[in-house]
């Protein structure tokens, strides 16, 4: 009894301090429940970027990972972006260093690449990038893309590859993956099929191709919402990082969602999304930090390609 006490009282805390700061708190939707049940929208990334974009709060608390909290810098660069831990990087983004695309672009530029990044990227690559994309919009991205350019996609090889298969359209990717999807694997996800043999597969195209090939669909975070609650099943193996399973549960109760386990445990946590917790996001609105700040000549350079996404999403 105490310890739920205290839960209410840290979260009481946090809406008090979100009023007065006039924030509005953004969460991810792999970020831990009781975050997600605290948050003013909880999303996936295009979801997230439309919606810092059309805040009228003077601060934006971003709770995700460090390349999410820069997005919305770049969006809202007269607004305070405040991420509760500076840590809450990602493994997809350190993939691809800005020097290094920097670098690879100009050994190849009689490739006249047309750079297409996937959101998870530094606002560093995003300023070397054509346009942006998510993983729900990256299909539309791509079929966008001029015919006469070289398509250049950065950083995440398996979506890249996923893409190419829905567009037919030929791509160089850059060799880069989430540690958290790669962990699916082609054995963890055969064997939990076999134990729920009527449950669809709904997996994340950050996923390998054999995993992907075992899905019975394929998509964005916000889309597997949308397809377990029109689906005519009942249960559901989610094959995306565990937070997932919150949002789903909470918005589709009537349904059982099944983790998607890796070969070494029963479900997928991304480290670095759990790094924001609940203390954490309580003392980010007491103190208005850490604070998430940019070079104004990058952030021109990275609104641009995000814009163009957002047009092409609207």
């Amino acid at each position: 009894m105490v310890a739920l006490r205290e839960g209410y009282d840290l979260s009481a805390e946090v809406l008090h301090l979100k009023r007065q700061r006039n924030a509005i708190i953004l969460a991810h939707n792999y970020q831990i429940p009781e975050i997600q049940d605290l948050a003013d929208y909880v999303g996936d990334s295009l979801g997230l970027s439309y919606k810092a974009k059309d805040t009228d709060a003077d601060v934006i608390v971003f709770c995700g990972v460090h390349f999410m909290a820069e997005t919305a810098k770049i969006i809202n660069p007269s607004k305070k972006v405040i991420l509760p831990d500076l840590e809450a990087g990602c493994s997809l983004s350190e993939s691809c260093p800005a020097e290094s695309l920097e670098k690879f672009l100009g050994q190849h530029a009689d490739k006249n690449y047309y750079v297409i990044a996937y959101i998870n990227c530094s606002a560093g690559v995003k300023a070397l990038s054509d346009v942006i994309c998510t993983s729900g919009n990256a299909v539309n991205v791509v079929e966008s893309a001029p015919i006469d350019r070289n398509i250049l996609f950065v950083p995440d090889q398996n979506l890249g590859s996923w893409v190419m298969e829905k567009t037919g359209r030929p791509m160089d990717l850059w060799r880069g993956a989430c540690y958290v999807h790669v962990e699916f694997t082609k054995n963890s996800i055969g064997a939990i099929r076999a134990r729920y043999p009527e449950a669809p597969v709904v997996a994340h195209p950050e996923c390998t191709f054999a995993v992907r090939m075992l899905a019975d669909e394929v998509c964005s975070t916000e889309k597997m919402v949308r397809y377990c609650r029109d689906s005519e099943a009942d249960s559901f193996i989610i094959v995306t990082e565990s937070g997932m399973l919150h949002r789903l549960r909470k918005e589709i109760p009537g349904k059982t969602f099944i983790a998607g386990p890796t070969n070494t445990c029963a479900c997928a946590d991304c480290r670095f999304m759990k790094k924001n917790t609940l203390e954490k996001l309580r003392d980010a609105l007491a103190n208005l930090a850490p604070e998430i700040s940019l070079p104004e000549s990058i952030r021109q350079r990275a609104e641009l390609p995000i814009i163009r996404m957002l047009e092409l999403s609207r």
